[in-house]
């Protein structure tokens, strides 16, 4: 009873991070949206040229460079995914069995190849895995 109650928090967990997963990339795709409307009124001929604008422009390119920490949040929602996915799966085939003629689950399979795809902390130190 304990594993089963276990394996169904296992998967609402994984629910939920997809969930997550779709409100960051919605989130992330209006910022893009807007940044490039921003940049583009910034950029019109008819605003002209001046220090104060320049700033506003370099501003939001380093805001978008910054917005790739929500592909590394999408990165580490999509490998916890896999190993709560593993562990829901494993802990099913060890606590109810299976049965005559089914092939085990292949764990190995489902298991992320890194233990960990994202390093980085903050956007001065780290590393990250391009797909």
């Amino acid at each position: 009873m304990v594993a089963a109650e276990l394996q169904d928090s296992l998967l609402v967990v994984m629910h939920d991070l997809h969930r997550l997963e779709g409100l960051l990339n919605h989130a992330t795709d209006n910022l893009l949206e807007r940044f490039g409307e921003a940049n583009e009124t910034l950029t019109d001929a008819v605003v002209g040229d001046s220090p104060q604008l320049a700033a506003a422009r370099a501003a939001l390119r380093s805001a978008v460079t910054e917005l790739q920490f929500q592909d590394m949040a999408s990165q580490l929602i999509w490998h916890t995914t896999k190993v709560l996915q593993g562990c829901a799966f494993r802990l099913a085939a060890e606590s109810m069995g299976s049965e005559d003629g089914e092939e085990a689950a292949p764990f190995a399979e489902m298991a992320p190849d890194r233990p960990n795809p994202v390093t980085q902390s903050e956007m001065d130190a780290g590393s990250i895995d391009l797909f």
